[in-house]
Formats: C-alpha cells, sequence, structure tokens
C-alpha cells in the first residue's frame, strides 16, 4: 500500500501562482505519476503527468502555465501552476499506479 499526500493548494487571485506537491510513501522510481483535477459539478479530468524519465503530458487547458516536474529521490511529484484562472478552481488529486491521494483544494477568485 502507498500514501499519496498532496500539499500546496489554497485560495489566489487571477493570474497568481502555486506549487503543488504529492509526496508518496513509497518509492515512485520506474512509474509513472499524474495529477488530475475535479471541479465542483463536473467530472474528474486529467491535468498533467510525467513519466520514469521525466517526459510530460499536459491537458490542453494547462499547457503553456503549468509544470510538472518530480524527484525521485524525494518520492515526490510536483505541478508549478502559473498564470491561474478562475476556472482552474478545483481539487487536485495526484495518481501513481493504483493509489489516489486525498486531494488538495485550489482557489482561484478575486
Amino acid at each position: 500500500q502507498v500514501q499519496l499526500v498532496e500539499s500546496g493548494g489554497g485560495l489566489v487571485q487571477p493570474g497568481g501562482s502555486l506549487r503543488l506537491s504529492c509526496a508518496a510513501s513509497g518509492s515512485i522510481f520506474g512509474y509513472s505519476v499524474g495529477w488530475y483535477r475535479q471541479a465542483p459539478g463536473k467530472q474528474r479530468e486529467f491535468v498533467a503527468s510525467i513519466s520514469t524519465f521525466s517526459s510530460t503530458n499536459y491537458a490542453d487547458s494547462v499547457k503553456g502555465r503549468f509544470t510538472i516536474s518530480r524527484d525521485n529521490t524525494k518520492n515526490t511529484v510536483y505541478v508549478q501552476m502559473n498564470s491561474l484562472k478562475p476556472e482552474d478552481t478545483a481539487v487536485y488529486t495526484c495518481n501513481f499506479r493504483a493509489f489516489w491521494g486525498q486531494g488538495t483544494q485550489v482557489t482561484v477568485s478575486s
């Protein structure tokens, strides 16, 4: 069993930035890790993923604004979110193999 703990969410104004972290209780080496989000009343959607070789993939809605990265020595994956928009408001959750974290709330509002 692997525990995933997300952190870094909060309230930010439009145009602002946040950096989310996803810390795993076990090694993430050799596996891809993804970030997803779910806004109120909407289905969960893919945000970004990073492979074991740090190849990245992004949803069109966040391309150019979000950057995903990983530190295998810390078993942690990050997503740097810049130029945030109100439509980025959601609970952000990370996924690793069959495991999901509890999520961290991101609210973009003035």
